[in-house]
Parts: structure tokens; C-alpha cells; sequence
């Protein structure tokens, strides 16, 4: 849906319904039709959103609203039901940071491609940056299928810059499976270019993200703004440690914030969300370009693998730059991981070999 039809609709149905439109479109999972037996998804297509559920348990969702300049997973729960993803700034929670609103869900982008912003876009950027900014622009779903044992979601996308045109072409599926106390998202993206060779140019900002609950950060060592009860902004910044309990887990045997800007195969992180221990994991796939991955994992909340950049982690390194010449692929093969228990290094680097091990792109 274009900018301009969604503008339409807001003038025609006047702003209580335009509210309406956009709760259905970024709120929290919804119900899930009987029978709803192993992974369900279901197509809500009015609502701009595909919902995902295991046992008739919510999941998670996709979501593309025009209120996001990508689309989203969005939330994502563990199997017991904690919610592992930040409200802020679709929906809110008391406590959280109100800060970088381009961090929604899960998403997959990055910042400089042919000198374009797609990666730090959102809603909030000033008028005077626009004219640099990227969008993800969502196209289509070819393929929403449920399975005793898993559920594939496939969707295609554009990635367009402000004159209108497309840069890339994208094409991701989605594979969503759970049992017991774990959850997994595999997700394979193609992106393919149009007419034009596409650059990615080394930099720090990107790619494959998730902006966790507020629980799961580390301990802040300064006062921060937070968002009220009322889903305000506070005005007064404050140093408020209260239930924060997030340990980032690298693959080279680092820990804590030192993980920033590593290299590795798998990371985690591991804490407690409302007293319950949870540990979330992105895995990086061995045939993926720029394998293993640099981490852009921060203590505030960022958890993301950027195979693209390079001297923005380590500035003794030599810059680097992927291109893709006119219809020229790249595939990307990443795993999420939620379990509701707090994973060891021995117990993640088992689980990285066996997502190294299994097929491809099947």
C-alpha cells in the first residue's frame, strides 16, 4: 500500500478509524482459529500482518504496516509466552527506551546501499534526511503454509529509494517451528538487483536485527530516558538497573558488552524476562556471504549480525564493499533461537552445528 493510498483511507475513514487500522495492524498477537493444532499461520491480510502460532500459542508475526518503513517479525514469544522483542514504538511499555524507533521486531537491512539509508528509517526522520533514506516496501505473500511440525510464511519485497525506484528485488521465506521449551525462525533471503549494480559499503549500521525486551539488556551505567506508564516520554533521565538481567554469549568466548564488533559463528543472550530465564540466539549460516559474521550486538537492546561491514567494528581493517551487478543474487540463510531456559557456550555451539549441518536453502 502506497503512502499516499494509506493517506486516502485515513482522510475517508476519518482518524478514529485510521486508530483502528493501525492497532489492528501492529497489535499484539490475535487469536487463532480452531482446530489450531502444531505451527498455524494465519493470513490477516486486512490487517497488513500474517500470525504465527505453535500449539495454538502465539508466536509471533509478520507484519507490514505503513507506519514501519520495512517490514517486521513482530512480536516474538518464547514457547512459554515470554515476549522477548521491545514494544517501543509500535506499542509501548512502562520502563522501556524511547530511543533509535527504527529498531522494530525483527528486521533485515542495512545502511549504506548505494549511499542509502535503509537500516536508521522510520517514521521519525526528519524531513531534511529523506532524501537519503531507503524503504523496504512490501509486495506480495506467495506462499502461507501450516504443518504438524512447521509453518513456511514466503513474501516478497522491493528496496526503494525517493525517486521511486527499485533497487533490489527481495525474496525471503520464512520457516517457523517449535516444541517444548524452544522456538526457531529460519529465514532465507534473496536479494537480487534490478537495473543497476548495488553497493554495500562498509559500515557499521546493520543487518540482520532484533531489538530485545527491555529485560534483556545490560545494566545501564548511566541515567537514560525511559517511556511512562502513559507511554510518554519522561522528562527527567534516571539510572534504573530494576530487573535488567541480559548476558550477550559470544562464539569466540567473550561476554557482556565486550561482544561488540567480534566475529563468530552464533551468538547469544541469556536472562530472565519477568523472573522467567530465556535465552535468544541468532546463528549464522557457513554459506552466507561475509561468514562468520561481525556482531553489532549492544548493551541497550540491539542484537544484530552484520556480514557486510567491517572497519566500522575494527577501524585497523581495511574497508570493505559487496556489489551486485543487474540481476545478480544473494542468498542469506540466518536462524533465531528462543528457548525458556538460559543456554550455555557448549549448549549454543551445539546448536550452531547442527543448523551448519542441515540443508541449504531447502
Amino acid at each position: 500500500m502506497s503512502k499516499q493510498l494509506f493517506a486516502t483511507i485515513i482522510l475517508a475513514a476519518g482518524c478514529a478509524g485510521a486508530a483502528a487500522l493501525l492497532a489492528a495492524q501492529t497489535a499484539d498477537t490475535g487469536t487463532c482459529p480452531e482446530p489450531c493444532r502444531g505451527v498455524t499461520l494465519v493470513d490477516r491480510a486486512a490487517g497488513r500482518r500474517v500470525d504465527v502460532f505453535v500449539d495454538g500459542k502465539p508466536f509471533t508475526s509478520y507484519i507490514y504496516p505503513a507506519s514501519l518503513q520495512k517490514p517486521v517479525l513482530y512480536p516474538i514469544r518464547s514457547a512459554g509466552g515470554t515476549v522477548i522483542t521491545r514494544g517501543y514504538p509500535l506499542n509501548p511499555r512502562p520502563g522501556e527506551r524511547p530511543d533509535h524507533p527504527h529498531h522494530v521486531g525483527h528486521w533485515f537491512n542495512y545502511g549504506d546501499v548505494n549511499g542509502y539509508d535503509f537500516w536508521g528509517h522510520s517514521d521519525a526522520t526528519p524531513a531534511a534526511n529523506k532524501s537519503k533514506m531507503g524503504t523496504i516496501v512490501h509486495k506480495g505473500i506467495t506462499k502461507v503454509d501450516s504443518g504438524p511440525d512447521r509453518g513456511e510464511l514466503a513474501v516478497t519485497a522491493a528496496w526503494m529509494i525517493p525517486d521511486g525506484s527499485t533497487l533490489m528485488n527481495e525474496q525471503t521465506r520464512f520457516v517457523f517451528s517449535g516444541s517444548g521449551t524452544r522456538r526457531t525462525i529460519d529465514r532465507f533471503t534473496t536479494w537480487t538487483a534490478t537495473d543497476k549494480p548495488v553497493t554495500f559499503k562498509d559500515t557499521k549500521e546493520g543487518a540482520f536485527g532484533i531489538r530485545v525486551h527491555r529485560s534483556l539488556e545490560h545494566p545501564s551505567k548511566q541515567a537514560e530516558v525511559f517511556v511512562s506508564a502513559s507511554g510518554a516520554k519522561e522528562t527527567v533521565p534516571r539510572l534504573d538497573n530494576t530487573g535488567i538481567t541480559g548476558n550477550y554469549i559470544g562464539s569466540d568466548g567473550k561476554t557482556g558488552e565486550a561482544v561488540w564488533g567480534t566475529r563468530g559463528a552464533w551468538m547469544g543472550l541469556t536472562g530472565t524476562v519477568d523472573g522467567k530465564p530465556v535465552t535468544v540466539a541468532i546463528l549464522d549460516h557457513p554459506s552466507n556471504h561475509g561468514y562468520p559474521t561481525y556482531w553489532h550486538a549492544r548493551g541497550y537492546g540491539l542484537f544484530a549480525a552484520n556480514p557486510l561491514g567491517r572497519q566500522g567494528y575494527d577501524p585497523k581493517q581495511e574497508p570493505i564493499s559487496f556489489t551486485l551487478q543487474p540481476g545478480q543474487s544473494v542468498t542469506f540463510r540466518h536462524r533465531i533461537l528462543v528457548t525458556d531456559e538460559k543456554l550455555t557456550s557448549e549448549q549454543l555451539k551445539k546448536e550452531q552445528a547442527a543448523f551448519a549441518a542441515s540443508e541449504g536453502t531447502k
